[in-house]
């Protein structure tokens, strides 16, 4: 044969080039599938955190927060891992077992039979297997979510659990849920790693009856030995694209146990918005008629007949024991719950006739409980719509709130990072944050929960008369346990069991001689 010193010449690179051909589209092909898992991952995530912040308060209410948490991180993941390699494995081994099957019938359709009689006993095998898989992934997501759960719940109650020695408890408790989700996870494995060399054994059967059959009878004689290895061969070919879909079932059924989690949240009701109504700022004046609630149908009301009207700047001041409907009746005021019966109206209008947003636009709020974000100062103050507040603004609303003396001993000042939810700062550092925020806001309604609680007398002082100036022209519920802060309230409603059951000035109150009078002199004789 003669040499083509061309070719010889040549034939090293174009080596070269076939490995570095195959290296750029093995690359490309594993990052597109990259690629591709991973922006499943982005969108999924996307969707579920944009339903949750569109889903009502009473969700919140009823639902486990690591479940949730769970859901947007974990699960996710299984379904990416799924949508990826799962479905890549899937594809290519299909066809690899359909094109040997094809091989095969051609050579013998006889012995082909005999194989795909195992069909059925592996089908059969698999539908058990797949429906163990999505019983113990749900298992193990549900346990992930409890892991998530006490894990965050131990991380926030850091103090409480040193000072109440609880740590050994919450050992106990975490160590149990970890324990089950290890057993959880060891079951799965056991199916895993069992699924697969059973099915090699019924395809190993199936090997040794066409061996068998292929050397009996009119079927020897009819095959020559090349047709014989092109059959076995092709058979051969079939054994690990088998063991790779069986063994790629269990990311399959983790995935889709995962996206019936994810898609049960993402079908869950966003709030209902059916105002139309736009308000571009409220006067304030507010009337309710007859107006009660319950938080389920089951459950006993927890308003009853409330009837009641504010004029625009009063400050209404709700007081009595807890559990008497306090919280709840302010929480109707921006829709936080949405099915009362009667009409709560502001301006004159009905306020599930108004553009929800809208609404909301119209309320400040100061809880007890207060929430800051992780970020700077500034950002905690000009928060939301008003994250474009100018600088002097943000110091003003400061100024006002009596955080400003604190915020500029700071190192860097409104550009100080809180932590979460404000853990660099004292209780009454983050109560004068949030006044601040709610001063900046300029929003005509006020709802105080307890505002000044957490300040020390002579800061509670000065937020109280500075309270005093900038309430003059906004409407202001606010939610008192200390009688001695709501005094000069326009209106006080003593409220009891879910009733209005007195209403006055607090002198007018106080000549009555009732519920809160007893309470008054009860908190007088406290403080005495």
């Amino acid at each position: 044969m003669d040499k083509d010193p061309e070719i010889i010449r040549w034939a090293p690179f174009a080596l070269l080039i076939i490995f570095l051909l195959r290296g750029i589209a093995s690359f490309m092909s594993s990052y597109s599938m990259e690629w591709i898992g991973r922006s499943v991952v982005k969108e999924i995530r996307s969707e579920l955190f944009s339903r949750l912040m569109h889903l009502p308060v009473s969700y919140y209410d009823k639902t486990n927060s690591g479940q949730l948490v769970t859901r947007l991180i974990y699960h996710v993941e299984q379904v990416s891992i799924a949508a990826t390699k799962g479905l890549t494995i899937l594809v290519q081994d299909t066809v690899v077992v359909i094109g040997s099957l094809a091989v095969m019938f051609y050579y013998s359709w006889e012995l082909a039979l005999i194989v795909l009689l195992t069909g059925p006993i592996i089908a059969g095998l698999i539908v058990y297997i797949s429906r163990r898989f999505r019983k113990l992934s749900k298992q193990i997501q549900e346990q992930v979510g409890e892991v998530t759960q006490i894990s965050n719940e131990a991380i926030m109650a850091t103090r409480e659990i040193r000072i109440f020695d609880g740590i050994d408890y919450e050992l106990k408790r975490f160590e149990e849920v970890n324990e089950n989700n290890h057993k959880s996870y060891m079951k799965r494995i056991v199916t895993e790693r069992l699924s697969m060399p059973i099915v090699q054994f019924i395809m190993a059967i199936a090997l040794a009856v066409v061996v068998y059959s292929a050397t009996q009878g009119q079927l020897l004689e009819s095959f020559t030995p090349g047709r014989f290895m092109a059959f076995m061969t092709a058979m051969i070919a079939l054994l690990d694209p088998v063991k790779r879909l069986t063994s790629v079932n269990s990311i399959l059924q983790g995935g889709i146990a995962a996206g019936e989690s994810i898609f049960s949240l993402l079908d869950e009701a966003p709030e209902k918005d059916t105002g139309t109504q736009i308000i571009e700022k409220a006067k304030g004046d507010f009337e309710f008629k007859d107006v009660a609630f319950s938080y389920n149908e089951d459950s006993e009301s927890v308003l009853k007949g409330i009837n009641f009207t504010v004029k625009a700047g009063e400050k209404i001041a709700l007081v009595g024991q807890s559990g008497s409907g306090k919280t709840t009746l302010v929480n109707l005021l921006p829709r936080f719950y949405d099915d009362w019966k009667g009409e709560i109206t502001l301006d004159g209008h009905s306020l599930q006739s108004i553009k929800l947003r809208n609404l909301r636009e119209q309320f400040a709020y100061v809880g007890q409980d207060v929430t800051l974000f992780n970020d700077t100062i500034r950002s905690n103050i000009a928060y939301g719509n008003m994250r474009h507040a100018s600088d002097d603004g943000v110091k003003t609303a400061a100024e006002a709130a009596y955080a400003l003396e604190f915020i500029e001993k700071l190192p860097q000042a409104f550009d100080t990072q809180v932590g979460e939810n404000g853990t660099l700062l004292s209780g009454g550092q983050k109560q004068r944050i949030a006044i601040a925020r709610a001063i900046l806001s300029d929003a005509p309604i006020l709802i105080l929960d307890e505002a000044t609680s957490a300040l020390d007398t002579k800061s509670e002082r000065h937020i109280q008369s500075a309270l005093e100036t900038l309430l003059k022209n906004r409407t202001t519920f606010m939610i008192a346990h200390r009688l001695s802060t709501i005094e000069s309230a326009d209106k006080i409603l003593m409220m009891d069991a879910g009733k209005i059951v007195e209403s006055g000035t607090h002198k007018e109150l106080l000549a009555l001689k009732g519920a809160y009078s007893k309470l008054y002199n009860l908190q007088f004789k406290d403080g005495e």
